[in-house]
Protein backbone atom coordinates (compact mmCIF):
# COMPACT_ATOMS: atom_id res chain seq x y z
CA UNK A 1 0.00 0.00 0.00
CA UNK A 2 1.11 3.75 -0.94
CA UNK A 3 1.03 6.51 1.57
CA UNK A 4 3.45 7.89 3.89
CA UNK A 5 4.05 4.47 6.06
CA UNK A 6 7.92 4.43 5.09
CA UNK A 7 8.41 6.91 7.37
CA UNK A 8 6.66 6.17 10.47
CA UNK A 9 7.99 8.75 13.56
CA UNK A 10 8.84 12.31 12.93
CA UNK A 11 11.51 13.95 15.10
CA UNK A 12 11.19 17.92 16.59
CA UNK A 13 11.02 20.41 12.71
CA UNK A 14 14.47 22.05 12.71
CA UNK A 15 14.45 25.76 11.80
CA UNK A 16 13.01 25.94 8.45
CA UNK A 17 16.19 28.01 7.43
CA UNK A 18 18.64 26.22 9.84
CA UNK A 19 21.24 25.12 7.52
CA UNK A 20 23.21 23.23 10.53
CA UNK A 21 23.83 19.26 9.54
CA UNK A 22 21.07 17.05 10.58
CA UNK A 23 22.38 14.97 13.37
CA UNK A 24 21.88 11.13 13.61
CA UNK A 25 18.32 10.12 14.95
CA UNK A 26 17.86 7.65 17.89
CA UNK A 27 14.74 5.86 15.90
CA UNK A 28 16.47 4.77 13.08
CA UNK A 29 20.13 2.77 12.40
CA UNK A 30 23.14 3.89 14.00
CA UNK A 31 25.14 1.33 12.99
CA UNK A 32 27.22 2.19 9.35
CA UNK A 33 28.09 -1.68 9.83
CA UNK A 34 24.88 -3.58 9.39
CA UNK A 35 24.22 -3.73 5.47
CA UNK A 36 20.88 -5.90 4.99
CA UNK A 37 18.15 -4.77 7.07
CA UNK A 38 16.16 -1.66 6.01
CA UNK A 39 15.69 1.00 9.06
CA UNK A 40 11.83 -0.24 10.26
CA UNK A 41 11.56 3.73 11.00
CA UNK A 42 12.77 7.19 8.89
CA UNK A 43 12.34 10.67 10.21
CA UNK A 44 11.38 13.16 7.94
CA UNK A 45 12.51 16.67 8.46
CA UNK A 46 9.77 19.61 7.81
CA UNK A 47 11.06 20.32 4.82
CA UNK A 48 10.37 16.84 3.43
CA UNK A 49 14.03 15.69 3.04
CA UNK A 50 14.31 12.32 4.88
CA UNK A 51 17.39 11.66 7.11
CA UNK A 52 19.77 9.34 5.80
CA UNK A 53 19.40 5.51 6.21
CA UNK A 54 19.94 2.35 4.52
CA UNK A 55 17.63 1.30 2.05
CA UNK A 56 16.99 -2.61 0.90
CA UNK A 57 18.43 -3.61 -2.42
CA UNK A 58 14.65 -4.91 -3.48
CA UNK A 59 13.50 -1.34 -3.16
CA UNK A 60 15.49 -0.20 -5.31
CA UNK A 61 15.09 -2.48 -7.60
CA UNK A 62 11.51 -2.01 -7.51
CA UNK A 63 11.69 1.96 -7.61
CA UNK A 64 13.70 1.53 -10.77
CA UNK A 65 11.93 -1.23 -12.55
CA UNK A 66 15.27 -3.81 -11.95
CA UNK A 67 17.58 -1.00 -13.04
CA UNK A 68 16.42 -0.54 -16.53
CA UNK A 69 17.94 1.45 -19.37
CA UNK A 70 14.65 3.83 -19.60
CA UNK A 71 15.54 4.77 -15.79
CA UNK A 72 19.23 5.91 -16.21
CA UNK A 73 18.86 9.60 -15.75
CA UNK A 74 20.24 11.59 -18.77
CA UNK A 75 23.12 14.24 -18.63
CA UNK A 76 24.12 12.75 -15.33
CA UNK A 77 27.90 12.94 -16.35
CA UNK A 78 28.44 9.53 -14.92
CA UNK A 79 29.52 7.14 -17.19
CA UNK A 80 29.23 3.09 -17.12
CA UNK A 81 29.51 1.59 -14.73
CA UNK A 82 28.49 4.19 -11.96
CA UNK A 83 25.31 5.43 -13.60
CA UNK A 84 22.30 7.50 -12.29
CA UNK A 85 19.17 6.12 -12.12
CA UNK A 86 15.54 7.71 -11.07
CA UNK A 87 12.94 5.80 -9.76
CA UNK A 88 9.81 5.74 -7.37
CA UNK A 89 9.61 4.04 -4.26
CA UNK A 90 6.86 1.40 -4.14
CA UNK A 91 6.02 2.37 -0.58
CA UNK A 92 6.39 6.06 -1.05
CA UNK A 93 4.73 7.08 -3.99
CA UNK A 94 4.92 10.80 -3.58
CA UNK A 95 9.18 10.65 -3.98
CA UNK A 96 11.42 10.54 -6.91
CA UNK A 97 15.37 9.61 -5.46
CA UNK A 98 17.92 9.31 -7.85
CA UNK A 99 20.34 5.93 -7.41
CA UNK A 100 24.04 5.93 -8.25
CA UNK A 101 25.46 2.14 -8.60
CA UNK A 102 28.42 1.39 -8.19
CA UNK A 103 30.55 -1.63 -8.59
CA UNK A 104 31.96 -3.96 -6.03
CA UNK A 105 35.27 -2.87 -7.22
CA UNK A 106 34.58 0.72 -6.53
CA UNK A 107 34.10 0.01 -2.89
CA UNK A 108 35.95 -2.82 -2.14
CA UNK A 109 35.49 -2.98 1.24
CA UNK A 110 31.52 -2.39 2.21
CA UNK A 111 32.76 -0.95 6.05
CA UNK A 112 34.50 1.88 4.36
CA UNK A 113 31.63 2.53 1.72
CA UNK A 114 28.97 2.49 4.58
CA UNK A 115 31.28 4.62 6.53
CA UNK A 116 31.78 7.49 3.96
CA UNK A 117 27.96 7.43 3.17
CA UNK A 118 26.74 7.71 6.36
CA UNK A 119 29.28 11.08 6.55
CA UNK A 120 28.02 12.45 3.84
CA UNK A 121 24.23 11.73 4.79
CA UNK A 122 24.51 13.80 7.90
CA UNK A 123 24.82 16.83 5.58
CA UNK A 124 21.07 19.00 5.20
CA UNK A 125 20.94 22.01 2.97
CA UNK A 126 18.55 23.90 0.91
CA UNK A 127 21.44 24.16 -1.54
CA UNK A 128 22.81 20.37 -2.21
CA UNK A 129 20.85 17.67 -3.79
CA UNK A 130 21.04 15.56 -0.39
CA UNK A 131 22.05 11.92 -0.01
CA UNK A 132 19.04 9.97 1.78
CA UNK A 133 20.24 6.63 1.79
CA UNK A 134 22.78 3.91 0.35
CA UNK A 135 22.41 0.04 0.05
CA UNK A 136 25.41 -2.22 0.73
CA UNK A 137 24.48 -5.78 -0.22
CA UNK A 138 26.61 -8.17 -1.40
CA UNK A 139 28.32 -7.24 -4.24
CA UNK A 140 26.29 -4.13 -4.62
CA UNK A 141 26.98 -0.46 -3.59
CA UNK A 142 24.32 1.92 -4.33
CA UNK A 143 23.88 5.35 -2.83
CA UNK A 144 20.23 7.59 -2.85
CA UNK A 145 19.50 11.70 -3.45
CA UNK A 146 16.76 13.32 -3.89
CA UNK A 147 16.31 13.45 -7.30
CA UNK A 148 16.54 16.65 -9.13
CA UNK A 149 13.47 17.23 -11.70
CA UNK A 150 15.21 19.68 -14.28
CA UNK A 151 18.23 18.69 -15.74
CA UNK A 152 22.10 19.67 -14.71
CA UNK A 153 23.83 22.93 -15.42
CA UNK A 154 25.69 21.56 -18.80
CA UNK A 155 21.70 21.17 -20.24
CA UNK A 156 20.59 24.54 -19.87
CA UNK A 157 24.21 25.60 -20.03
CA UNK A 158 25.34 24.32 -22.96
CA UNK A 159 22.32 22.25 -24.56
CA UNK A 160 19.33 24.24 -24.11
CA UNK A 161 15.92 23.96 -26.95
CA UNK A 162 14.21 26.63 -25.81
CA UNK A 163 16.20 29.38 -24.25
CA UNK A 164 19.86 30.35 -22.94
CA UNK A 165 20.23 30.97 -19.35
CA UNK A 166 19.88 34.84 -18.59
CA UNK A 167 23.13 36.93 -17.01
CA UNK A 168 20.78 37.20 -13.53
CA UNK A 169 20.54 33.24 -13.05
CA UNK A 170 23.81 32.58 -14.74
CA UNK A 171 25.01 34.31 -11.00
CA UNK A 172 22.48 32.77 -8.65
CA UNK A 173 24.10 29.43 -9.93
CA UNK A 174 27.44 30.91 -9.18
CA UNK A 175 26.05 31.97 -5.81
CA UNK A 176 24.04 28.82 -4.64
CA UNK A 177 26.82 26.62 -5.29
CA UNK A 178 29.13 28.68 -4.02
CA UNK A 179 26.84 28.58 -0.53
CA UNK A 180 26.47 24.87 -1.07
CA UNK A 181 30.31 24.35 -0.96
CA UNK A 182 30.73 26.72 1.86
CA UNK A 183 27.93 24.97 4.04
CA UNK A 184 30.18 21.44 3.37
CA UNK A 185 33.46 22.95 4.37
CA UNK A 186 32.13 24.43 7.71
CA UNK A 187 30.91 21.44 8.35
CA UNK A 188 34.29 19.52 7.58
CA UNK A 189 33.51 18.17 4.30
CA UNK A 190 35.46 20.64 1.71
CA UNK A 191 36.27 18.08 -0.26
CA UNK A 192 34.07 17.72 -3.94
CA UNK A 193 35.27 15.48 -6.79
CA UNK A 194 35.20 16.28 -10.44
CA UNK A 195 33.13 19.57 -9.67
CA UNK A 196 31.90 20.51 -12.90
CA UNK A 197 28.18 21.82 -14.51
CA UNK A 198 27.10 17.77 -14.79
CA UNK A 199 27.10 18.21 -10.74
CA UNK A 200 24.87 21.12 -10.90
CA UNK A 201 21.38 19.95 -10.76
CA UNK A 202 17.82 22.11 -11.44
CA UNK A 203 15.25 20.89 -8.84
CA UNK A 204 11.40 21.17 -8.94
CA UNK A 205 11.20 24.93 -8.50
CA UNK A 206 13.93 25.84 -10.72
CA UNK A 207 16.53 26.13 -7.97
CA UNK A 208 20.23 25.19 -8.71
CA UNK A 209 21.39 22.59 -6.18
CA UNK A 210 25.07 20.72 -6.17
CA UNK A 211 24.91 16.76 -6.56
CA UNK A 212 25.75 15.14 -2.78
CA UNK A 213 27.47 12.20 -4.97
CA UNK A 214 30.78 14.61 -5.39
CA UNK A 215 31.39 14.51 -1.89
CA UNK A 216 32.00 10.95 -1.37
CA UNK A 217 35.24 10.35 -1.41
CA UNK A 218 37.54 8.78 -4.85
CA UNK A 219 36.46 5.28 -5.66
CA UNK A 220 38.92 2.36 -6.60
CA UNK A 221 37.68 2.42 -10.46
CA UNK A 222 37.46 5.66 -11.01
CA UNK A 223 39.49 9.30 -10.85
CA UNK A 224 38.48 12.32 -8.82
CA UNK A 225 38.86 13.98 -12.11
CA UNK A 226 37.75 13.68 -15.45
CA UNK A 227 39.82 12.28 -18.18
CA UNK A 228 40.38 15.90 -20.00
CA UNK A 229 43.31 17.38 -18.17
CA UNK A 230 42.88 20.78 -19.39
CA UNK A 231 40.48 21.19 -16.74
CA UNK A 232 42.28 19.17 -13.89
CA UNK A 233 43.77 21.35 -10.95
CA UNK A 234 47.77 21.09 -11.59
CA UNK A 235 48.41 19.84 -8.02
CA UNK A 236 45.96 16.69 -8.81
CA UNK A 237 47.89 16.14 -11.66
CA UNK A 238 51.53 16.23 -9.64
CA UNK A 239 49.66 13.84 -6.84
CA UNK A 240 46.63 12.28 -7.41
CA UNK A 241 45.44 14.24 -4.19
CA UNK A 242 41.99 16.10 -3.86
CA UNK A 243 42.32 19.61 -1.84
CA UNK A 244 39.83 22.29 -0.45
CA UNK A 245 42.17 24.54 -2.91
CA UNK A 246 41.32 21.72 -5.62
CA UNK A 247 37.90 22.38 -5.43
CA UNK A 248 37.89 26.24 -5.69
CA UNK A 249 40.00 25.50 -8.90
CA UNK A 250 37.13 23.24 -10.33
CA UNK A 251 34.76 26.55 -8.80
CA UNK A 252 36.37 28.42 -11.35
CA UNK A 253 36.37 26.20 -14.45
CA UNK A 254 32.65 26.57 -13.66
CA UNK A 255 32.46 30.23 -13.69
CA UNK A 256 34.40 29.88 -17.16
CA UNK A 257 31.11 28.02 -18.09
CA UNK A 258 28.66 30.44 -16.92
CA UNK A 259 31.05 33.25 -18.35
CA UNK A 260 31.09 31.82 -21.99
CA UNK A 261 28.52 29.19 -22.22
CA UNK A 262 31.14 26.78 -23.75
CA UNK A 263 34.10 25.01 -22.39
CA UNK A 264 37.12 26.94 -22.65
CA UNK A 265 40.18 25.63 -21.63
CA UNK A 266 41.46 27.59 -18.15
CA UNK A 267 45.00 28.39 -19.67
CA UNK A 268 43.11 30.04 -22.70
CA UNK A 269 40.77 31.64 -20.93
CA UNK A 270 43.20 33.61 -18.38
CA UNK A 271 45.21 34.41 -21.68
CA UNK A 272 42.38 36.34 -22.75
CA UNK A 273 41.32 37.80 -19.30
CA UNK A 274 45.13 39.19 -19.18
CA UNK A 275 44.86 40.36 -22.58
CA UNK A 276 42.04 42.74 -21.73
CA UNK A 277 39.71 40.74 -24.14
CA UNK A 278 36.62 40.26 -21.98
CA UNK A 279 33.81 40.26 -24.63
CA UNK A 280 35.43 37.59 -26.45
CA UNK A 281 34.99 35.80 -23.36
CA UNK A 282 31.57 36.47 -22.74
CA UNK A 283 28.75 34.04 -24.25
CA UNK A 284 27.38 35.86 -27.39
CA UNK A 285 23.91 34.44 -26.63
CA UNK A 286 23.63 36.54 -24.04
CA UNK A 287 23.62 39.18 -26.79
CA UNK A 288 24.94 41.83 -24.32
CA UNK A 289 22.60 41.46 -21.98
CA UNK A 290 24.67 41.78 -18.36
CA UNK A 291 26.12 43.95 -16.99
CA UNK A 292 30.15 44.29 -17.61
CA UNK A 293 31.05 45.20 -14.33
CA UNK A 294 29.30 42.07 -12.75
CA UNK A 295 31.06 40.56 -15.60
CA UNK A 296 34.00 42.19 -14.66
CA UNK A 297 33.61 40.67 -10.56
CA UNK A 298 32.51 37.41 -12.00
CA UNK A 299 35.75 36.93 -14.35
CA UNK A 300 37.94 38.10 -11.30
CA UNK A 301 37.14 35.81 -9.04
CA UNK A 302 37.27 32.82 -12.04
CA UNK A 303 40.95 33.85 -12.49
CA UNK A 304 41.50 34.02 -8.79
CA UNK A 305 39.87 30.90 -8.68
CA UNK A 306 42.22 29.39 -11.64
CA UNK A 307 45.78 30.61 -9.94
CA UNK A 308 48.54 27.96 -10.60
CA UNK A 309 49.53 28.04 -7.08
CA UNK A 310 46.79 26.68 -4.40
CA UNK A 311 47.60 28.83 -1.58
CA UNK A 312 46.54 32.11 -4.28
CA UNK A 313 43.14 30.29 -4.61
CA UNK A 314 40.16 32.01 -2.41
CA UNK A 315 38.56 30.23 0.34
CA UNK A 316 34.63 29.58 -0.01
CA UNK A 317 33.57 31.94 2.07
CA UNK A 318 35.07 34.74 -0.19
CA UNK A 319 33.28 33.05 -3.38
CA UNK A 320 29.90 33.92 -1.01
CA UNK A 321 31.00 37.34 -0.25
CA UNK A 322 31.65 37.94 -3.46
CA UNK A 323 28.62 36.83 -5.75
CA UNK A 324 25.98 37.63 -3.35
CA UNK A 325 26.20 41.54 -3.80
CA UNK A 326 25.51 40.79 -7.73
CA UNK A 327 22.29 39.22 -7.00
CA UNK A 328 20.16 41.78 -8.88
CA UNK A 329 16.77 40.02 -9.01
CA UNK A 330 15.92 38.34 -5.37
CA UNK A 331 12.58 38.63 -5.80
CA UNK A 332 12.18 36.05 -9.37
CA UNK A 333 11.60 32.81 -9.02
CA UNK A 334 14.24 30.50 -10.35
CA UNK A 335 11.98 28.50 -12.87
CA UNK A 336 10.88 31.82 -14.42
CA UNK A 337 14.04 32.76 -15.08
CA UNK A 338 14.49 29.01 -16.68
CA UNK A 339 11.72 29.82 -18.75
CA UNK A 340 10.33 26.06 -17.08
CA UNK A 341 6.68 25.04 -15.63
CA UNK A 342 6.79 24.76 -11.99
CA UNK A 343 5.82 21.47 -11.37
CA UNK A 344 3.26 21.98 -8.65
CA UNK A 345 2.05 25.69 -9.63
CA UNK A 346 -1.48 24.48 -9.13
CA UNK A 347 -3.43 21.50 -7.03
CA UNK A 348 -4.17 18.51 -9.58
CA UNK A 349 -7.37 17.34 -10.03
CA UNK A 350 -8.20 13.84 -8.46
CA UNK A 351 -8.84 10.93 -10.66
CA UNK A 352 -12.08 9.86 -8.83
CA UNK A 353 -15.31 10.78 -7.83
CA UNK A 354 -14.60 11.40 -4.13
CA UNK A 355 -17.02 10.48 -1.27
CA UNK A 356 -18.02 12.93 0.91
CA UNK A 357 -15.14 13.20 3.15
CA UNK A 358 -13.05 13.02 0.18
CA UNK A 359 -15.12 16.18 -1.37
CA UNK A 360 -14.35 18.02 2.51
CA UNK A 361 -10.43 17.11 2.29
CA UNK A 362 -10.68 18.65 -1.24
CA UNK A 363 -11.90 21.92 -0.11
CA UNK A 364 -9.89 21.74 3.28
CA UNK A 365 -13.31 22.13 4.87
CA UNK A 366 -12.08 21.41 8.57
CA UNK A 367 -15.83 21.86 10.15
CA UNK A 368 -17.37 19.66 7.46
CA UNK A 369 -14.62 17.06 8.34
CA UNK A 370 -14.77 17.39 12.01
CA UNK A 371 -18.45 16.80 11.98
CA UNK A 372 -17.61 13.14 9.55
CA UNK A 373 -15.03 12.26 12.28
CA UNK A 374 -17.29 12.58 14.98
CA UNK A 375 -20.55 11.52 13.15
CA UNK A 376 -18.57 8.38 12.01
CA UNK A 377 -17.03 7.77 16.21
CA UNK A 378 -14.71 4.72 16.34
CA UNK A 379 -16.85 2.27 13.95
CA UNK A 380 -13.34 1.71 12.34
CA UNK A 381 -11.35 0.56 15.65
CA UNK A 382 -12.99 -2.66 15.58
CA UNK A 383 -10.12 -5.40 15.61
CA UNK A 384 -7.81 -3.10 15.81
CA UNK A 385 -6.85 -4.29 19.53
CA UNK A 386 -7.49 -7.42 21.26
CA UNK A 387 -6.90 -7.18 24.92
CA UNK A 388 -6.51 -10.00 27.55
CA UNK A 389 -8.64 -10.14 31.03
CA UNK A 390 -5.43 -8.52 32.57
CA UNK A 391 -4.59 -6.02 30.67
CA UNK A 392 -7.72 -4.25 31.93
CA UNK A 393 -6.26 -2.36 35.08
CA UNK A 394 -6.74 0.75 36.82
CA UNK A 395 -4.23 2.40 34.25
CA UNK A 396 -6.64 0.97 31.76
CA UNK A 397 -9.37 2.66 33.13
CA UNK A 398 -7.52 6.04 33.24
CA UNK A 399 -5.98 5.54 29.63
CA UNK A 400 -9.77 5.47 28.48
CA UNK A 401 -11.02 7.44 30.75
CA UNK A 402 -8.82 10.39 28.86
CA UNK A 403 -10.23 9.21 25.80
CA UNK A 404 -13.37 10.03 26.40
CA UNK A 405 -12.69 13.39 27.96
CA UNK A 406 -10.60 13.92 24.64
CA UNK A 407 -14.17 12.66 23.03
CA UNK A 408 -16.13 15.45 24.35
CA UNK A 409 -13.46 18.22 24.17
CA UNK A 410 -13.55 17.26 20.74
CA UNK A 411 -17.38 17.08 20.07
CA UNK A 412 -17.57 20.26 22.08
CA UNK A 413 -14.70 21.58 19.51
CA UNK A 414 -12.38 22.35 22.39
CA UNK A 415 -9.26 21.24 20.30
CA UNK A 416 -6.77 21.83 22.84
CA UNK A 417 -8.08 20.38 25.38
CA UNK A 418 -8.93 17.17 22.86
CA UNK A 419 -5.02 17.38 22.08
CA UNK A 420 -4.25 17.09 25.68
CA UNK A 421 -6.52 14.16 26.58
CA UNK A 422 -5.88 12.50 23.23
CA UNK A 423 -2.11 12.78 24.16
CA UNK A 424 -2.61 11.04 27.33
CA UNK A 425 -4.36 8.50 25.96
CA UNK A 426 -1.71 7.55 23.24
CA UNK A 427 1.24 8.26 25.98
CA UNK A 428 0.08 5.21 27.92
CA UNK A 429 0.22 3.16 24.61
CA UNK A 430 -1.52 -0.16 26.07
CA UNK A 431 -4.26 0.64 23.21
CA UNK A 432 -4.11 2.03 19.72
CA UNK A 433 -6.56 3.88 18.14
CA UNK A 434 -6.38 5.14 14.28
CA UNK A 435 -9.64 7.36 15.23
CA UNK A 436 -7.90 9.20 18.32
CA UNK A 437 -4.81 9.57 15.91
CA UNK A 438 -7.64 10.97 13.15
CA UNK A 439 -8.60 13.26 15.45
CA UNK A 440 -5.72 14.75 17.20
CA UNK A 441 -4.79 15.16 13.23
CA UNK A 442 -7.55 17.35 12.69
CA UNK A 443 -7.07 19.24 16.16
CA UNK A 444 -3.74 19.72 14.99
CA UNK A 445 -5.18 21.15 11.35
CA UNK A 446 -7.28 23.66 13.81
CA UNK A 447 -4.68 24.60 15.74
CA UNK A 448 -2.26 25.32 13.12
CA UNK A 449 0.12 22.85 12.97
CA UNK A 450 0.44 21.07 9.89
CA UNK A 451 3.71 19.42 10.20
CA UNK A 452 2.13 17.69 13.57
CA UNK A 453 -1.28 16.78 11.79
CA UNK A 454 0.57 14.77 8.98
CA UNK A 455 2.60 13.32 11.71
CA UNK A 456 -0.66 11.54 13.46
CA UNK A 457 -2.27 11.16 10.04
CA UNK A 458 0.95 8.83 9.34
CA UNK A 459 0.53 6.93 12.43
CA UNK A 460 -3.33 6.32 11.88
CA UNK A 461 -2.65 4.60 8.23
CA UNK A 462 0.52 2.74 10.23
CA UNK A 463 -1.66 0.83 12.72
CA UNK A 464 -4.69 0.30 9.79
CA UNK A 465 -2.89 0.82 6.75
CA UNK A 466 -6.12 0.02 4.18
CA UNK A 467 -7.76 2.48 5.93
CA UNK A 468 -8.87 5.53 3.59
CA UNK A 469 -9.34 8.62 6.42
CA UNK A 470 -6.01 7.84 7.56
CA UNK A 471 -5.13 9.28 3.67
CA UNK A 472 -7.79 11.64 3.65
CA UNK A 473 -6.14 13.33 6.67
CA UNK A 474 -2.58 12.83 4.73
CA UNK A 475 -4.14 14.89 2.12
CA UNK A 476 -5.22 17.70 3.72
CA UNK A 477 -1.78 17.81 6.08
CA UNK A 478 0.21 18.05 2.59
CA UNK A 479 -1.97 20.43 1.19
CA UNK A 480 -1.68 22.51 4.22
CA UNK A 481 1.95 22.03 3.60
CA UNK A 482 1.42 23.54 0.27
CA UNK A 483 2.71 19.83 -1.18
CA UNK A 484 -0.37 19.94 -3.49
CA UNK A 485 0.77 17.19 -6.19
CA UNK A 486 1.39 14.81 -3.29
CA UNK A 487 -1.78 15.71 -1.52
CA UNK A 488 -3.89 14.51 -4.82
CA UNK A 489 -1.73 11.09 -4.28
CA UNK A 490 -3.29 10.82 -1.16
CA UNK A 491 -6.74 11.63 -2.36
CA UNK A 492 -6.63 9.33 -4.66
CA UNK A 493 -5.54 6.50 -2.59
CA UNK A 494 -8.35 7.16 -0.36
CA UNK A 495 -10.94 7.42 -2.77
CA UNK A 496 -9.46 3.56 -4.13
CA UNK A 497 -9.33 2.16 -0.95
CA UNK A 498 -13.11 3.20 -0.17
CA UNK A 499 -13.88 1.94 -3.47
CA UNK A 500 -12.35 -1.43 -2.56
CA UNK A 501 -14.38 -1.63 0.61
CA UNK A 502 -17.68 -0.98 -1.33
CA UNK A 503 -16.81 -3.80 -4.07
CA UNK A 504 -16.97 -6.40 -1.04
CA UNK A 505 -14.43 -5.33 2.08
CA UNK A 506 -15.00 -4.11 5.65
CA UNK A 507 -17.93 -2.04 5.78
CA UNK A 508 -17.37 1.92 5.78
Amino acid sequence: MGGCCSSLLFDKPPHPNANAAEKPQNNHRQNPFSYHSPPKTTTVAANGIPAFSEFSLSDLRAATDNFSSEFIVSESGEKAPNLVYKGRLVNNKRRWIAVKKFTKMAWPDPKQFAEEAWGVGKLRHRRLANLIGYCCDGDERLLVAEYMHNDTLAKHLFHWENQTIEWAMRLRVALYIAEALDYCSSEGRPLYHDLNAYRVLFDEDGDPRLSCFGLMKNSRDGKSYSTNLAYTPPEYLRNGRVTPESVMFSFGTVLLDLLSGKHIPPSHALDMIRGNNILLLMDSHLEGNFSTEEATVVIDLASQCLQYEPRERPKSKKLVATLDPLQTKPDVQSHVMLGISKQEEAPPTPKRPLSPMGEACQRMDLTAIHQILVTTHYRDDEGTNELSFQEWTQQMRDMLEARKRGDFAFRDKDFRAAIECYTQFIDVGTMISPTVYARRSLCHLLSDQPDAALRDAMQAQCVYPEWPTAFYMQAVALSKLNMHKDAVDMLNEASGLEEKRQRGGRGS
